[in-house]
């Protein structure tokens, strides 16, 4: 072969033409190689070295500046590098926007808390938005909406990361029953969120603020604000619109994110980082399987595995599904082939009862822990309707209820529990209760009331529930409710009356009545104390 050495440009076209990529070259110019590369050659073909020369002069041909090639893909590390590259939605430095970033700016903590609690997700949630092409903005929605925390349950009855109220999620295939709250389940609702976001986008005229506006305050408002405006010859940007207060507040909230993480380099926030890598994977465990033998299965804790799918209510998934879990990376494969290999004898503990005379499904669904609906699917049951000496099969916990922390049961009595005055009350629901009825019984509000409960004020209450009631002081009436137990104190070292007083809500003098004791003499480590405690109040 003839030994010329190539130009640079010769170089590169003859690179692109033999590596089979593609470039972009002006027509003459790439008719003339076109010629000669793809003619088929005759008997007495061109030598190589001929061929080369051909290469060589059309490239001189080029000029450097007519070749076009694809940009080089960004890389990251860090994704929220990934989302400040992209970020593509113009923030305004008005008086909202401002107010907004710096009261985050003020809270570094706030921010160092939601984006750790982001990094399971986050890669996930900036993949699906790529593929839908939608603003990498919304990858901060979830901030605005639940601090990232799946559990967040809000006074207007919204749930989950995406904070989906009932009626909404229904509306974009969410289910939601006692077993399983699609609502928290990051992955459908991620699916969900974006699905309406873009169904607003589309409503709206293909206004990303307004929809995003809509998302918040549902699109019936937006539009109706649309139509005043247009009415009075006004624009209808999200600036324009007469909007509720937390709408108007929540366009901005995003639009600072978004401003805050563009110039970090300015406001040096601590955004946890979190590796630009798949961090979580779905496995299928394709039947009914108990929380605690998946956690086992997937060498987890029970507690790690919950807080991954916190759409499980319960302790086991929904025996019509889904049964699909959310594991670290690393875990997925060990964990699907031992739930390939797993006996359906193993997935989950059944209890064998008799009904017996005066038994009802839901006297027994509450004594199991179940619900009535399960106890009929199980059962083969239609109606209420049951017969003595009747056998039923009764899904049970592998585990003690109290191991399953993050269960809808669980999570309602940590709430409960959180000391919120002087004297905690207990009250059951009668038939024809209301909120309302019993925040004017007990002289509290309906929104404290529900949030001491887990709810939102507009949830319905049934027969049989329990509820707490705070209060600094409590009448003579209410006191009637007041559960008094005996119970039995062993004193410890460092103990004092008063100490021990405080811890069980009763007075210094009624434990040395209750005793008998001396009340200027100390305790001795080992002392055994009689009380009587209102189990409401404690």
């Amino acid at each position: 072969m003839n030994n010329k050495k190539l130009t640079p440009v010769a170089a590169i076209v003859l690179s692109g033409l033999l590596s089979g990529c593609e470039m972009t070259l002006p027509k003459t110019e790439t008719d003339e190689v076109a010629k000669t590369v793809n003619t088929p050659a005759p008997t007495n073909s061109a030598a190589p070295e001929d061929i080369v020369d051909a290469l060589t002069i059309s490239a001189l041909q080029l000029e450097v500046g007519q070749l076009t090639t694809e940009p080089a893909p960004v890389l990251f590390n860090d994704v929220w590098d990934r989302i400040a590259y992209q970020l593509s939605i113009d923030v305004p430095q008005n008086r909202q926007v401002v107010a907004e970033r710096n009261w985050y700016a003020k809270h570094p903590g706030y921010i160092k808390r939601v984006t750790t609690r982001a990094k399971p997700f986050l890669h996930f949630i900036v993949e699906e938005i790529e593929k839908r092409e939608m603003p990498i903005e919304l990858a901060l929605l979830p901030i605005v909406e639940s601090a990232f925390d799946p559990f967040a349950y809000s006074h207007g009855r919204a749930s989950g990361l995406w904070q989906f109220i009932p009626g909404t999620g229904n509306r974009f295939k969410l289910k939601q029953t006692w077993w399983y709250d699609g609502r928290r389940d990051v992955i459908a609702a991620t699916h969900a969120g974006l699905d309406y976001l873009s169904f607003l986008h589309k409503t709206l005229d293909g206004d990303w603020l307004n929809a995003i506006a809509a998302y918040n305050s549902g699109e019936g408002r937006v539009l109706r604000a649309i139509k005043r405006n247009r009415k009075k010859h006004l624009p209808t940007d999200f600036w324009s619109l007469d909007l509720p207060k937390e709408t108007s507040a929540y366009v901005p909230k995003l639009l600072a994110l978004a401003d805050l993480l563009k110039r970090n380099d300015e406001f040096n926030l601590n955004w946890q980082k979190i590796d630009n890598e798949p961090a979580i994977a779905v496995v299928d465990a394709k039947a009914q399987i108990d929380l605690a033998k998946a956690a086992e299965l997937a060498g987890m804790k029970l507690e790690q595995l919950h807080k991954l799918n916190p759409g499980y209510n319960q302790w086991a998934t929904d025996p019509k599904g889904p049964h699909k879990f959310i594991v670290p990376i690393e875990k997925a494969p060990a964990f699907e082939a031992k739930i390939a290999k797993l006996d359906k004898s193993e997935r989950m503990s059944w209890a064998r009862y008799e009904v017996r005379s005066g038994d009802t499904l839901g006297g027994i669904a509450q004594k199991f822990n179940t619900s009535v609906g399960v106890l009929r699917d199980v059962n083969n049951i239609r109606g209420n309707i049951i017969r003595v000496k009747q056998p039923l099969m009764i899904p049970k916990s592998t585990k003690a209820l109290t191991e399953y922390t993050l269960t809808a049961d669980n999570r309602l009595v940590k709430t409960q529990n959180v000391k919120r005055a002087s004297n905690k009350l207990s009250y059951k629901v009668k038939s024809g209760d209301t909120l309302w009825d019993i925040s004017q019984e007990y002289d509290v509000s309906i929104r404290s009331l529900a949030k001491w409960n887990g709810m939102a004020p507009k949830d319905p209450i049934k027969p049989g529930q329990n509820l707490v009631i705070w209060k600094e002081s409590v009448s003579e009436n209410h006191a009637k409710n007041a559960v008094v137990r005996s119970v039995f104190y062993k004193v410890r070292s460092g103990d004092s009356l008063a100490r021990i007083a405080k811890k069980f809500n009763v007075k210094v003098s009624d434990i040395i009545k209750w005793n008998q004791i001396d009340g200027k003499k100390y305790l001795q480590p080992g002392q055994s104390l009689k009380l009587f405690v209102d189990v409401t109040q404690t």
